[in-house]
């Protein structure tokens, strides 16, 4: 397992979660919820603060395909921004299926007794912890990197 912080993202229109592990690679626990910002860059600023406050080595995207696996126009947004993330950063930015993470934290956070409405605010980080652990786990079983490494862009 390698070692070093790594940071966990889940992309959506509105908010980003953002999770953290361990240095050793072995817990992931929620760090924030980012907001979206589509026709700027403060969003990846602050996640590249993120990034350098906790210094991260890599930060794994999650990828939301379909159920089927095809891709959609949310897989499409997330890999957008995980390559100006990965312009942003530089660290190594890699993207990870992620299918039904939303749902397992909203699952989670009601099995927790939080309610519907109090979700909101941090079921994006609950996300990017269960992203970000399913990474984590991944490796320790196959001993490789999880998922694709992304090659870094300018936003649009």
């Amino acid at each position: 397992m390698r070692h070093g912080v790594r940071l966990g993202i889940d992309v959506g229109m509105a908010r980003i979660g953002v999770a953290r592990t361990d240095a050793h690679g072995m817990l992931a626990t929620p760090v924030e919820t980012v907001p979206r910002d589509l026709g700027g860059s403060s969003d990846l600023a602050r996640i590249a603060v993120i990034t350098t406050e906790l210094d991260a080595v890599e930060i794994i995207v999650g990828l939301p395909l379909a159920l089927s696996g095809a891709t959609t126009a949310s897989t499409n947004d997330a890999v957008r921004f995980a390559e100006s993330l990965a312009q942003a950063v530089g660290v190594p930015v890699r993207l990870v299926d992620e299918r039904l993470s939303t749902v397992a934290a909203q699952s989670a956070l009601r099995a927790s007794g939080r309610k519907a409405k109090t979700q909101r605010p941090v079921v994006d980080q609950v996300a990017a912890t269960i992203i970000l652990q399913h990474a984590l786990d991944t490796e320790r079983a196959s001993g490789k990197p999880p998922g694709s490494p992304v090659a870094p862009t300018e936003r649009l």
